[in-house]
């Protein structure tokens, strides 16, 4: 079993039970799925950065990514609908609790002039997302075979009622939040 899955089994169950007080266990947050995209906005003139995108993504994840296409035609843009432009994985149970520990450990303190993830990207309904400006901090890439630099997001759905309660799920994760500036 995963180190975060073991831990959040066995630390952090009994620990949000007893701060949100809840009568049940199968009421306290967990975890559902993590989700990885990257938008390729030059796909539309260049199949081939799509091509390397879904090459990157796989390495990072383990996970063949789904093809995403435009819903709807944009002029300015030249997109049209139906054409692939970006791609995503989603990953849950045992390789979404691997992710998150590799994400954590090694491929946060990668990043550069790093002060911590911020604490405003929860969406209201307990989800948290965060962006990441180049693939390149995951060691699973090799640098000198990119094309091009780019970035991705990376959202964390849980089960969580509010933005709190995700928060202090995700703290308790080891999710290296900006820490609160005390004002005098």
């Amino acid at each position: 079993m995963n180190r975060l899955k073991e831990k959040y089994r066995k630390e952090l169950l009994p620990a949000l039970q007893k701060a949100f007080e809840y009568g049940n266990v199968h009421q306290v947050p967990k975890l559902t799925k993590i989700v990885v995209s990257m938008g390729v906005g030059g796909a539309t003139q260049n199949k081939a950065l799509l091509d390397n995108a879904v090459k990157d993504l796989t390495q990072i994840t383990g996970r063949k990514p789904l093809i995403t296409t435009a819903k709807k035609s944009i002029s300015n843009f030249k997109l049209r609908e139906g054409v692939a432009i970006g791609c995503k994985v989603t990953l849950r149970d045992e390789i979404m609790y691997e992710f998150l520990d590799r994400l954590i450990s090694i491929v946060i303190p990668r990043i550069r002039d790093f002060k911590g993830l911020p604490i405003n990207s929860f969406d209201g309904r307990g989800n948290y997302s965060i962006g990441i400006k180049e693939q390149t901090v995951f060691p699973e890439i090799d640098y000198d075979k990119i094309d091009t630099i780019r970035g991705m997001n990376i959202t964390f759905v849980t089960t969580a009622n509010n933005d709190d309660e995700a928060r202090e799920l995700l703290r308790l994760l080891g999710i290296p939040f900006v820490k609160k500036e005390k004002k005098n």
